[in-house]
């Protein structure tokens, strides 16, 4: 029987814990035709990185500082078409995996996977097709039984009021959030005032628990 060819693809590793970039990078370089182009710790890094160096792969974690890993998987699939999204989350609910999906990823594994479904994951998304991990079958029989996944509470926020929404829920102050995304102390209360409106909430508490409700901030393991 003839082998399959090897897959070739460039792949970006995004994930907020080193130890777990490293692991799945000395396992990844090990693969025939497979090469980890860089690594981010966080979601605007991330993006940053996607747009210089145009991977073929980015592995995404979902909670991630800065932007969440919905949030760029959305922008990566609106600016980076080419670039296929594989999600590694410790998430099994079904509220991730669908907005993962909306958002445009390409498969969806458990970390708790083994390596080689991951690779069978890459092989995959890199033929055009989707992946989804064993670990969530019973999540997406749930999927395809809901009549009416509820749309996330965020859609109604603006770009910049997300990454706001985001950089509140982890605790940062207006001018550490200015420095962050370059604009006025004035600016940021605005997004602000925005923001609580649109949620109809009064108070960071409250926004805080919409954040982790939504995986738009990074979870303690």
């Amino acid at each position: 029987m003839t082998r399959p060819a090897a897959v070739r693809a460039k792949v970006l590793l995004v994930d907020d814990h080193g130890i777990m970039r490293e692991g799945l990078r000395a396992l990844l370089d090990r693969q025939d035709g497979i090469t980890v182009v860089g690594e981010a710790a966080d979601g605007p890094s991330a993006l940053a990185l996607a747009r210089r160096l145009r991977p073929d792969v980015v592995i995404l974690d979902i909670g991630l500082p800065g932007l969440s890993g919905i949030e760029v998987a959305t922008r990566i699939a609106d600016e980076l078409p080419r670039t296929r999204t594989v999600a590694l989350s410790k998430h099994h609910d079904r509220r991730f995996v669908a907005r993962m999906i909306k958002a445009g990823a390409a498969a969806y594994l458990i970390k708790e996977c083994a390596f080689d479904e991951l690779t069978a994951a890459i092989a995959t998304v890199m033929r055009g097709r989707k992946y989804l991990g064993a670990g969530i079958a019973g999540t997406v029989i749930d999927l395809l039984h809901e009549v009416d996944e509820p749309e996330s509470v965020l859609a109604g926020l603006t770009d910049r009021e997300r990454e706001v929404f985001q950089l509140l829920a982890e605790g940062r102050t207006a001018k550490e959030i200015a420095g962050a995304i370059g604009v006025s102390v004035k600016t940021v209360d605005s997004h602000r005032h925005h923001v609580m409106e649109k949620l109809q909430i009064e108070s960071v508490a409250d926004l805080t628990r919409i954040a982790i409700r939504e995986g738009a901030v990074p979870l303690e393991d």
